[in-house]
């Protein structure tokens, strides 16, 4: 459950607001209320919501966050809260110390976003709201990803994955701008008809071969 997660991440639950036959979680003092038959289904998003919803107490991190971080992730434009969930639980359980979003980005408390991370967005930072520049500007080497052949692409097996690196996906429909700043370009290469991979997949190859790297590495 999504409360459990926030609170085995340290994150201060507020209030929680029970259904009829619901149990409040336990772990955190914060306040219970009960709640009359059929307000819950009024008051949620979803439309067969959990028994139990919750107030957290909203964390943000700055940029200082990646100041001794070894590798990011940076979402770059992703509009769709699927995706944007996906790849924040992708990064988190590859090890990354952060997740960059750059303005343009869907709102990572977005409640889809939220529940598509499945809670990993309560064990990595998030930092939002952070261009590409800056990052590079912190020391980080930017791999930015492309479904077709840019000049001098690795393909994503063969790159050197194991420095202080951020993976740069971008926009769904769009991918990155040409221009982007970035050191180097990684493809993954298709074997099939298909043209591209969903940007949160392709987030989680990448994602889990820079993990293998570095565990050989480590």
């Amino acid at each position: 459950m999504l409360i459990a997660e926030a609170i085995s991440a340290g994150w201060k639950i507020e209030e929680q607001f029970i259904a009829p036959g619901g149990l409040a979680v336990l772990g955190t003092d914060a306040r219970t209320f009960d709640l009359e038959n059929g307000v819950m289904e009024r008051v949620a998003s979803t439309t067969t919501p959990q028994p139990v919803i919750a107030i957290a107490e909203r964390r943000s991190s700055g940029l200082a966050a990646v100041k001794g971080a070894h590798w990011v992730v940076i979402a770059d434009r992703i509009s769709d809260p699927g995706n944007l969930g996906t790849i924040l639980r992708s990064a988190e359980a590859a090890g990354v110390s952060a997740v960059v979003l750059t303005p343009g980005t869907v709102e990572a408390f977005n409640p889809k976003v939220v529940r598509a991370s499945a809670g990993a967005m309560f064990h990595v930072p998030i930092i939002e709201d952070v261009s590409v520049e800056e990052i590079r500007d912190n020391g980080f080497k930017v791999f930015g990803t492309s479904s077709h052949e840019q000049q001098g692409s690795i393909d994503f097996t063969t790159a050197d994955l194991t420095g202080k690196i951020a993976l740069l996906v971008g926009n769904e429909a769009h991918g990155l701008d040409d221009n982007v700043s970035v050191d180097a370009w990684l493809t993954i290469p298709h074997r099939g008809r298909s043209e591209s991979l969903n940007v949160a997949m392709a987030c989680t190859l990448v994602c889990f071969e820079a993990a293998r790297q570095r565990e050989g590495n480590s």
